[in-house]
């Protein structure tokens, strides 16, 4: 009884010592990682699950509504201060920036290691810089998704009907339809029990001065969100074309938001907004939190801690972010 007794606190002893200053039993650094970055993957993990989530909404949303999704190589199509479509040429230029940016991060990490506090400087600022790019490029796709191109007219049922030529080119608006400025406009809203929903904005024409303009345009067709067996959108003849504008027609679009969107299904603008809205306000903040680190550099609170851990740290989070972007150019813009 007594050796028994011995025996076990000799094992307690033992264990107690062995484990003496270690963290859970694991140590201080498992997987030979500090706290800080542990902390950090286990942020990224738990952001990707959220990303994923989004992701694949948006790719079962698809699916269902596979035969009339707008087709993103007419959406966009802009690159600022050129008036002439180019489509995706813009996105991939953006997707090059933030790529890039991820480049010169590994760079200053590796600067971090070598304690070189000059290099660490510049490739941060360049960083900087290309997150910055990239957040500009993001609100001007906004703005340029938000106002529109070309205007569209959407049904009593929900569908947009767009306008084409007689060779299947866009056609806008205001190429084939006058405002009548003389005659007063109001602000149509639900209350008035005359339309199912408010309008966002007051439309720069009314649906009476689309029907007139499409009468007078024999060369003008319309074109529904319908794709056909080719991948295209179905085109209507002249006849079917002043039928569905005449009897279907419900309200005139210009842009999109949240209720409408000329490009086609409004769930496609929702998705826009919130995933690249989301992955947006990622950037933002990962641009937000270099500014502090770059000029923590500068200042040499890091030479003075003898490490450029948190220089490291951040680019994690970075990196991260630039990934996520890529499965977003990936799935929502290319395929």
């Amino acid at each position: 009884m007594c050796d028994f007794n011995n025996q076990t606190l000799f094992m307690d002893t033992t264990v107690s010592t062995g484990t003496e200053g270690k963290t859970w039993g694991g140590g201080n650094q498992p997987l030979k990682a500090s706290y800080g970055k542990m902390m950090m993957w286990f942020f990224i993990v738990s952001d990707a699950l959220t990303f994923s989530g989004f992701l694949a909404a948006y790719g079962f949303s698809r699916f269902k509504f596979i035969d009339a999704w707008p087709i993103a190589d007419e959406v966009f199509t802009h690159i600022p201060f050129y008036h002439e479509p180019a489509p995706m040429i813009y996105v991939a230029f953006m997707t090059f920036v933030l790529i890039m940016s991820s480049v010169t991060m590994v760079l200053a990490v590796d600067a971090g290691h070598h304690m070189k506090k000059s290099k660490v400087t510049f490739y941060m600022f360049l960083t900087i810089i290309g997150g910055l790019i990239f957040v500009g490029s993001q609100a001007w796709e906004w703005g340029t998704f938000i106002k529109g191109d070309y205007g569209a007219v959407q049904t009593k049922g929900g569908n947009i009907l767009q306008f084409v030529d007689t060779d299947g080119h866009r056609v806008a608006l205001r190429d084939f339809v006058v405002a009548d400025d003389h005659k007063e406009r109001v602000q149509n809203e639900s209350k008035n029990g005359i339309w199912f929903q408010s309008e966002g904005s007051l439309p720069s024409y009314t649906m009476e001065e689309v029907i007139n303009g499409l009468k007078s345009h024999d060369n003008v067709l319309v074109r529904t969100q319908i794709l056909n067996e080719e991948g295209e959108k179905t085109v209507l003849t002249r006849a079917e074309s002043l039928n569905q504008i005449q009897n279907n027609g419900k309200l005139v679009v210009e842009g999109a938001n949240l209720h409408v969107n000329e490009y086609g299904s409004p769930l496609f603008a929702d998705f826009f907004f919130f995933i690249t809205g989301f992955h947006g306000f990622h950037v933002f903040s990962g641009v937000v939190i270099n500014i502090i680190v770059f000029f923590n550099v500068i200042l040499g609170t890091y030479e003075r801690r003898g490490s450029y851990e948190m220089v490291e740290k951040v680019g994690l989070y970075w990196h991260f972010v630039d990934l996520v972007w890529v499965f977003v150019f990936t799935f929502f813009y290319l395929v």
